[in-house]
């Protein structure tokens, strides 16, 4: 029996909540951000928000996988969704809350797992290991805010 596989993080970012969202939202900026297992990430429509289009390969789980990721805004300056249209059920929704001239950035995903023994191992070890990716990735936007303001 298939599960899903859910996973979260946050990180309180040192730069105004429109500037980080325009962090998230530019696809080419992102892609420089993102930690291992993620690699090869590549623009592939658009670039900014809505409609944009990313492919990036993860090993993950023993394998490489490609994932073809689709932007949307449901709530434009404080919600971006990348929906994987590959077929993994992958969904990571970055949330902000503005905190005066800092921002708490939440992000939470999920995935469909797999089933049988596979699926027991992934659902210990899959949300710690993801929690760790994007503490990593929300610490690299992060940096990159201070750097901007350093300027």
């Amino acid at each position: 029996m298939a599960h899903t596989v859910a996973a979260s993080a946050e990180h309180t970012i040192d730069a105004p909540s429109d500037e980080v969202y325009r962090y998230l939202a530019d696809m080419h900026l992102h892609a420089r951000f993102l930690p291992a297992p993620f690699y090869d990430c590549q623009v592939v429509q658009g670039g900014v928000g809505t409609g944009s289009v990313i492919q990036v390969k993860i090993d993950f789980a023993g394998g490489a996988k490609v994932i073809r990721m689709k932007v949307t805004e449901p709530t434009p300056g404080r919600t971006l969704v990348l929906t994987d249209t590959n077929g993994s059920g992958l969904v990571t929704t970055y949330t902000l809350a503005p905190q005066g001239g800092q921002t708490l950035v939440k992000v939470a995903a999920s995935f469909d797992g797999e089933s049988g023994v596979a699926g027991f191992v992934e659902r210990i070890a899959a949300p710690r290991r993801l929690h760790s990716i994007y503490t990593k990735e929300l610490g690299a936007f992060d940096a990159h805010a201070r750097e901007q303001r350093a300027r």
